[in-house]
């Protein structure tokens, strides 16, 4: 650029002999060429919040503080579940202070078991002698929840154990409270029902305070803990899904169809014993179900006749080779994705040649059910049918119906297995320190009592998945600031939080079925957010990147840029020094 300034007079400088003109000029410098050099660079300086917002990555706000909440919450103080229990001794002669005094210790171990999660109990005790009823001085009035003679001996003498248990349902089942009551008798008998109570029968020689320590056996050990030793659900044996879903898939294996072909009446099974199951489990999981007949699926495993027996048998050393993963395309739908647990349950039907096929315990005698139990896989049931002989000569193979009869018992097995995965028992016995409890079993799969036990262990285990997850999120999402946060993942941490904080509520007001439902509502929100496609996605990067790809195509310019602006100003600076350099001269 040029700048158009006034010619010097030669006359002028002859008069002034010490005139130079490398360090003085006469003019002052012009600020055309120093506008229009700043002016370009202003307009790249300006436009660095255009790019800057173009490359701005969206975050929506987390809330960071209730989530650091929520997790010292559940790490310094034990989710608490109240427990109401009652003691009922009749035709006792004692003090019911003094046993409520002796149950005390046994139960307080409660609080012991589970570092995580403990029990806030109280404890009632009432002695029923004759016509009157003495309460010990802490157990509430007997008028609010028992009317006194309501029970008498002749119930537990006169009739079957699931009428009694009925009879004590509509006497102490109006409030969720667990009830144990102690009858003297000639005859000894501990029996567990499918409600929240339990009775036993001890004979009149009897110390009272044996009685009480059976009773607090029961109610620790059955009605706290379901009766497991440990008390609580491992990590191996909680067999729901982090979305708090089981697929239940049902499997009829033929191992050659040329021999013959085995269907089933499933949607009868399921209307009858599985339905029912499924819905006493809403609080703890949302399960579905499926089912599919396949062909050509041989075993993995060999078997070896027994001349003995008269049947081919395999031990449980070939269990874990029994399962054919190549030929047994165990498919599931596109509902069974995802994070959702999947338990496969197996009636394999062997080939005329393997048939009878029997499954041999390693104390050399026959499994009953003829099944086996996979952890976290599922279950398998051999089905023998009815004749085994097959002649070579008879017609060609026709389809046949498992009878329903035989259909019934497998499912009963199936749901004794889908038991043990939850870490119950299959059997109706448990057997204690102070004596054997026969266990009744519900037309449900679980009684209410086990289902309590569930939704509280399921609570306590939800919870602190959930505040785990969101701690992890939250520290992820702190850690790198262009991460990516969408309004769907901040959403879904409000909502986890929201069921995360109601499931507390609940299980401290011993809702026990709300409180499952609402943790497991959170725990699968907060593993929702985790787990969100976009949260991994290309566009999170650091400022170090951000400058790396962008650089190459402003930065050459603006180098040019910047640098013809300081060059132009210390131009500008020079012709200034000059031109006052002269005027101070020519004074």
């Amino acid at each position: 650029m040029a700048e158009i300034t006034q010619v010097p007079d030669s006359n002028a400088d002859k008069s002034l002999p010490d005139f130079d003109p490398k360090t003085m000029r006469k003019t002052q410098p012009g600020l055309k060429r120093l506008f229009l050099t700043f002016s370009v660079l202003f307009s790249f300086l300006l436009g660095l919040p255009f790019l800057w917002k173009s490359v701005e990555i969206y975050r929506s706000p987390l809330p960071f503080r209730e989530i650091d909440s929520l997790s010292t919450q559940l790490r310094s103080d034990t989710l608490h579940f109240p427990l109401h229990f009652h003691a009922f001794f009749i035709g006792f002669d004692s003090d019911p202070d003094r046993l409520r005094l002796s149950l005390l210790p046994e139960i307080t171990k409660l609080t012991s078991q589970n570092p995580k999660c403990s029990y806030n109990f109280t404890l009632s005790v009432i002695v029923h002698s004759g016509s009157t009823c003495l309460p010990s001085p802490y157990s509430s009035p007997p008028s609010s929840f028992y009317q006194c003679g309501s029970i008498t001996p002749a119930l537990f003498h006169q009739k079957h154990d699931e009428a009694v248990d009925e009879e004590l349902e509509s006497v102490f089942g109006a409030k969720k409270q667990y009830t144990v009551v102690v009858v003297k008798g000639e005859n000894e008998r501990a029996v567990v029902g499918k409600y929240r109570h339990a009775w036993m029968l001890v004979s009149a020689g009897d110390e009272v305070e044996m009685a009480a320590v059976k009773v607090a056996e029961v109610l620790v050990k059955v009605f706290v803990n379901g009766g497991r030793e440990d008390g609580s659900i491992r990590n191996e044996f909680m067999p729901v899904g982090a979305d708090g879903r089981i697929v239940l898939s049902f499997n009829l294996l033929n191992a050659d169809p040329r021999d013959w072909v085995f269907n089933w009446d499933f949607q009868k099974i399921d209307e009858t014993l599985l339905a029912p199951m499924i819905e006493a489990l809403i609080p703890v999981a949302n399960i579905t179900v499926e089912s599919q007949v396949l062909y050509h699926t041989p075993k993995a495993s060999f078997s070896h006749w027994n001349q003995k027996l008269g049947s081919h048998v395999f031990s449980t050393n070939d269990l874990p080779f029994f399962v054919n993963s190549n030929e047994w395309h165990l498919d599931t739908s596109i509902a069974a994705g995802g994070r959702s647990k999947i338990l496969q349950f197996v009636v394999y039907v062997p080939s005329a040649k393997e048939c009878p096929l029997l499954l041999q315990l390693p104390n050399g005698e026959i499994s009953k059910t003829n099944g086996f139990i996979s952890p976290m896989w599922g279950g398998v049931i051999v089905w023998n049918p009815q004749s085994c002989l097959k002649d070579s000569e008879s017609s060609p193979v026709d389809r046949r119906m498992i009878p329903l009869q035989d259909l019934e018992e497998m499912f009963e097995v199936f749901i004794g297995q889908f038991r043990q995965l939850f870490g119950f028992k299959s059997i109706n016995v448990y057997t204690g320190a102070s004596g054997v409890w026969n266990l009744l079993p519900s037309e449900r799969g679980f009684t209410e009592w086990e289902l309590d036990v569930l939704s509280r262990q399921h609570t306590c285990f939800n919870l602190h998945s959930c505040a785990t997850t969101l701690g992890s999120l939250s520290r992820l999402v702190q850690s790198l600031p262009r991460m990516i946060i969408k309004d769907e993942i901040g959403k879904q941490v409000k909502f986890s939080l929201e069921a995360a904080r109601l499931a507390q509520s609940n299980a401290s007001n011993g809702v026990y079925e709300s409180s499952a439902a609402s943790s497991r509502q959170a725990r699968s929100l907060a593993e929702d957010a985790f787990f969100h496609p976009s949260i991994m996605s290309v566009s999170y990067y650091s400022f170090e990147h951000c400058f790396a790809v962008y650089s190459p195509f402003f930065l050459p310019v603006a180098m040019h840029v910047v640098l013809a602006a300081l060059r132009e100003l210390r131009r500008y600076k020079q012709e200034k020094a000059k031109y006052l350099a002269w005027k101070a001269k020519a004074n």
